[in-house]
Formats: structure tokens, C-alpha cells, sequence
């Protein structure tokens, strides 16, 4: 979404309390990814060399591990995270509608995030609630037997309600 801002003083300074925590154990250099994330709601690109060198690694080895797992991000996400399930149950019943309105009501397309950070939007293989398909995930609320009406009322856009 743009280019990595610097870390503030405050920013680099509470990355440096949590990666004491962990310094110098490579074993634990996703735990220590999972809690800057926590913090940050992302990991921030100017704290992978403070990390690589804190942890005795490279920093393209910290970035591997950043790059390699899914739920490592190193852009800011929205407040509202939204999955829409591309299953089979989804998709056979009209699934791939439901990602178009989704993505015309916020905005946005896969991977991406609204301006205002509101909305991040993400597909996933399987939610687990075929009975309800379509359905959509918005951060831990089901959505489910989705249409274009629903999909307007989730999003409280276009007069939906």
C-alpha cells in the first residue's frame, strides 16, 4: 500500500522492549513476530534488521519467515477484518457474487485495505459453516446464506440495513 514509514522514537523503543524478551533465541523468532504483530497490528519493515540482529539471523531470514507464513503482515490492516469463503459449498451457491459485492461495497480487492482503515478484505479456503453458505467472516461474526441485500446491510452502505 505504499511505502514503509520510519518507526518513531516511542515505535522503536517499545519494538526493542519486546524483542529484549527474546533476544538471542532463534527458536523464538515467531513468537516474537506474533507479539510485535499483536502490538503493531502489523510488523513494521524498519524493525526486521533491529529483529535479525537481535536474534543473531539475517534480516532476509527474518523476512523469509515474514513472507512464508500468511498470517505475518508488514502493511497496516483495517480495524474490520473481512473474509469471504471461496469453498465448494460457497461457490456452488453463488459464492463468487458475493466477493464481487463485497468488493464493490468496500471498495477494495483481495488483499487490499480501505484508505480509512477500516476494512481489510481477505478470501479463505473454507470457513467450516457450509450449512450457511455463502457466507461471510467479518472479524469473529458470521454472515451466512448471503445475498445482495445482506451484503448491503453487513456494510451499512448503499441504504442497507
Amino acid at each position: 500500500m505504499g511505502e514503509a514509514k520510519a518507526l518513531t522514537g516511542p515505535e522503536l523503543e517499545q519494538i526493542e522492549k519486546i524483542i529484549a524478551d527474546y533476544k538471542g533465541q532463534q527458536w523464538a523468532l515467531i513468537p516474537l513476530l506474533h507479539e510485535i504483530q499483536r502490538v503493531f497490528g502489523f510488523i513494521p519493515p524498519p524493525a526486521i534488521g533491529p529483529i535479525a540482529s537481535a536474534m543473531g539471523l539475517f534480516p532476509s531470514q527474518v523476512q523469509g519467515v515474514i513472507t512464508f507464513y500468511s498470517q505475518f503482515y508488514t502493511e497496516p490492516r483495517g480495524k474490520n477484518i473481512v473474509r469471504v469463503c471461496r469453498g465448494t459449498a460457497c461457490h456452488v451457491r453463488g459464492g463468487k457474487t458475493i466477493l464481487k459485492l463485497v468488493k464493490q461495497q468496500l471498495g477494495i480487492d483481495e488483499g487490499e485495505t480501505t484508505p480509512d482503515f477500516e476494512y481489510s478484505l481477505e478470501t479463505v479456503a473454507c470457513i467450516g459453516c457450509c450449512a450457511l453458505a455463502p457466507n461471510i467472516v467479518v472479524n469473529r461474526d458470521i454472515y451466512g446464506h448471503m445475498n445482495p441485500k445482506k451484503v448491503a446491510a453487513v456494510f451499512h452502505r448503499d441504504g442497507g440495513q
